[in-house]
């Protein structure tokens, strides 16, 4: 620990008074976001005319992270550091918000909240204001990559920030009621992930101030001992400052971020001077100030600085009570406002000159504007990395396992700026060759029979789905590309982190001075109809549905048929911007149906004919068979097969959708098909019965304007599922391709009686196909081996 003597000579007695200042200055703006409504400088009497009429936002933890912030502003001064941070108690949005009006930032984006009287009023007005800015440190705040309303993800983002950033610095405050929450537990051990000689470093600071919202919090109460050895344990080593005297914790805070500054420069310049790379104890402090420090004591006779009290508002009356108001007045006045501001309402010099200049502000620097740095991927041609496809379903081939080569040369090819993130399934989802170009990355200990583990890895594999979620956002929000691939049931865990990723997106499509980030990419793979060895657990085709509720002008869904279509897919999500990909595909061998031109072609358009599967040539169809998704490809396939030798005169049109969003109207998504091409393809009248991947429903959701939806009839998932085979699952589900006949025959006019023969058949088909599956363990031959031919076969099965 420093000695005393470190301590009072980390600050010069002026540089303390400088530090204080600048701390009461983002105090006193931080109340007067919450507060004010008029009378900024409090040039007259507070009366209830200058309070807001709904008094919303957080005060408890303001105080400590205005605090910090002036810290990280000297250090960054004095040592000309690169540095960002990030807040995780994102309900202190009015401090953050404080601090970039105080260095000048927010004036620069926003030119009307000038830094004077007249702009620190706007500045008041706008907080949690209709027509305003939000509460939190959201995307409207300059420096932000992280807005915090939901609490658990500022560690995964700081280390996703981090990652390929040598010279950046990654502050980041964890506050102690978010520490209790699983993704924050589990992110402490990044730092395994974490190379010193080629990334940048994170530097945690977990706030304890003591409480939430109405109870204290878990890490405040526990021994102390007991505390820093879980940070022990993590791989840091643990500083502790705390007090409630400003003018020491200033001192104390000074010292310990100096050291601990000291000791990340020290690190990597051990690890970047060509000896061996291994994880160092990181640097971490643990601030333990009151909550609501610096804020009422005491409200009507009840302890607020402190406690709980002090969480959001701490004076909640004060339009309605003249003790509350003289209280506001005393609070705002302490910080001696006069001293703070010159006659034009602007920070007085030495406050104006305290704060790091252009870049170097946290809130200017450009890391945190991800696509003001982005820079294009170098992507391989894909086409040569296609199958070749001489018939269509010939031959038989995993899509990701064709995928994985390309996936293997983007990451050679992009070495500082694209990562592959999966939860211990890359290798599980058929992209193993990229380890023929990198590894898993790995800072602790191997051990001989190790697959793939070493510090430069740029695969990065940990059992939480909330880890590769937090640091792909991190790592696209400043300034770089990635691909999460996961096992389609479980990314589900990571419902609510896409929630506000697709809210980020959708603000700062409207915020002129953010640039457009790399799209956040899902590969999800080991899908609900392959799934049959682990069971229902595995069987959930759901995160499409969730995906699609989020605004259209940021989500985009793709379920290509085959390896080619896949390999189209991925590249053209790869180039996209500001968008949420999702992508599902099959891991398992399967037929490939389109050439790598027909499938450049299919991906394009989104959805359309398949001529060669089709049999109404020029003239109207008498049915529409549709799919979309790999294994309903098959089945309908099969299906229109089934068809064409035993109704050879019925006129089947096959329509396949890669592009899911080409369902709705254009007037619903951008990719949406116009109604008058939609009817040409699908027609106005005619029966249309639709197999599809994941829930039926969500088919109709998206086609329930169209002129013919009374007609389309959709098979999909519907929570039948086991541990059984793979055409035991579909017919589980009434996806096989006999159902889909008989749903052909049930639906064509006039077709029912004169193919109730047949109807029959696939009747006995389908029981036949069952009871094969329970006497041999496995599909029947005639199923699992059906392949498609141009001709009608009769010894095709």
């Amino acid at each position: 620990m420093d000695t005393a003597e470190d301590v009072q000579r980390a600050l010069t007695d002026e540089e303390l008074r400088r530090l204080d200042a600048y701390w009461r200055a983002a105090n006193y703006l931080t109340v007067g976001q919450i507060y004010l409504l008029g009378n900024p400088l409090l040039r007259e009497p507070l009366t209830v005319d200058d309070i807001k009429p709904r008094l919303l936002g957080h005060w408890g933890t303001s105080p400590g992270l205005n605090l910090i912030y002036a810290h990280l502003n000297r250090v960054i001064v004095a040592r000309d550091l690169n540095a960002m941070l990030v807040t995780g108690p994102g309900h202190g949005g009015p401090a953050i918000v404080a601090n970039t009006w105080l260095e000048g930032t927010w004036s620069e984006r926003y030119h009307d909240v000038a830094r004077d009287e007249t702009g620190m009023a706007r500045l008041f007005r706008q907080f949690s204001f209709p027509g305003g800015i939000p509460s939190h440190v959201a995307a409207d705040v300059p420096g932000s990559i992280h807005e915090g309303g939901e609490l658990g993800y500022a560690l995964s983002h700081a280390y996703g920030a981090a990652f390929d950033h040598p010279d950046l610095v990654v502050a980041c405050v964890v506050g102690d009621g978010e520490a209790e929450t699983g993704p924050l537990a589990g992110s402490w051990l990044s730092n395994v992930f974490l190379n010193p000689a080629r990334d940048g470093a994170v530097l945690p600071i977990l706030h304890l101030n003591g409480y939430k919202i109405a109870n204290p919090t878990v890490l405040s109460r526990i021994p102390e001992t007991d505390l820093l050895d879980l940070m022990r344990g993590s791989g840091y080593e643990p500083y502790v400052v705390a007090g409630d005297d400003p003018g020491m914790v200033h001192r104390t805070l000074a010292a310990t971020m100096d050291r601990a500054l000291d000791e990340i420069a020290t690190i990597q310049r051990r690890a970047r001077s060509g000896g061996v790379v291994e994880r160092p104890r990181w640097p971490m402090i643990i601030l333990r100030t009151p909550k609501g420090w610096t804020g009422p004591r005491e409200v009507d006779g009840t302890e607020v600085e402190g406690t709980y009290r002090a969480h959001q508002v701490p004076l909640s009356g004060v339009r309605d009570n003249p003790a509350h108001l003289a209280e506001l007045e005393r609070w705002l006045r302490s910080y001696r406002p006069e001293e703070l501001f010159d006659a034009t309402g602007a920070p007085v010099d030495e406050l104006r000159t305290l704060p790091p200049s252009g870049d170097r502000r946290m809130s200017a620097n450009p890391v945190t504007n991800g696509g003001v740095i982005l820079r294009d991927l170098d992507l391989p041609d894909f086409g040569e990395y296609g199958v070749d496809v001489p018939e269509p379903g010939q031959p038989m081939a995993g899509a990701t396992g064709v995928l994985g080569p390309w996936i293997r040369d983007v990451i050679t090819a992009n070495p500082q700026t694209f990562r592959l993130f999966g939860p211990d399934e890359v290798a599980s989802n058929r992209l193993g060759a990229a380890f023929e170009a990198t590894d898993r990355a790995w800072m602790v200990a191997t051990v001989p029979g190790d697959d793939h583990l070493s510090p430069d890895g740029r695969v990065m594999e940990v059992l939480s789905e909330h880890l590769c979620q937090g640091w792909l956002e991190g790592y696209l929000l400043t300034g770089r590309h990635g691909v999460f691939t996961s096992y389609e049931a479980f990314i589900h865990i990571v419902d609510s982190m896409v929630n506000q990723h697709a809210k980020w997106l959708k603000v700062t499509r409207a915020i002129p001075w953010r640039q457009p980030i790399a799209s956040l990419n899902y590969l999800l793979s080991s899908h609900v109809w392959r799934q049959d060895h682990n069971g229902f657990s595995h069987q959930d085709p759901g995160f499409i549905d969730h995906v699609v509720n989020k605004k259209a002008e940021v989500v985009r869904v793709y379920l290509p048929p085959d390896a080619n279509t896949l390999l189209a897919t991925m590249d053209h999500c790869l180039r996209s911007r500001h968008y949420i990909n999702v992508v599902v595909a099959g891991k398992q061998p399967a037929p490939n149906w389109l050439t790598v031109d027909e499938a450049i072609q299919h991906t394009r358009r989104g959805l359309g004919i398949w001529e060669w599967a089709s049999t109404d040539g020029d003239s109207e169809p008498d049915v529409v068979l549709a799919c979309c998704g790999d294994v309903p490809t098959l089945e309908t396939l099969a299906a229109a097969d089934l068809l064409r030798r035993h109704l050879p005169e019925l006129k089947v049109r096959l329509v396949n959708v890669v592009d899911l969003m080409r369902l709705q109207p254009d007037t619903e998504h951008p990719h949406g098909l116009p109604d008058k091409e939609f009817d040409t393809i699908f027609t106005p009248d005619r029966p249309v019965i639709f197999a599809y991947h994941g829930y039926p429903w969500l088919i109709h959701r998206l086609t329930y304007r169209r002129s013919n939806h009374d007609n389309l009839h959709v098979r999909g998932y519907k929570e039948e599922g086991t541990t059984t085979t793979p055409f035991d699952m579909v017919m589980l589900n009434d996806l096989d391709r006999f159902h889909l006949v008989i749903d052909v025959i049930d639906r064509v006019p006039g077709l029912g009686a004169r193919a109730a023969h047949l109807r029959q058949r696939m009747v006995d088909a389908r029981q036949a196909a069952r009871d094969y599956t329970r006497r041999y363990g496995e599909d029947d031959p005639q199923v699992a081996e059906w392949r498609w031919v141009r001709e009608t076969d009769p010894t095709n099965p």
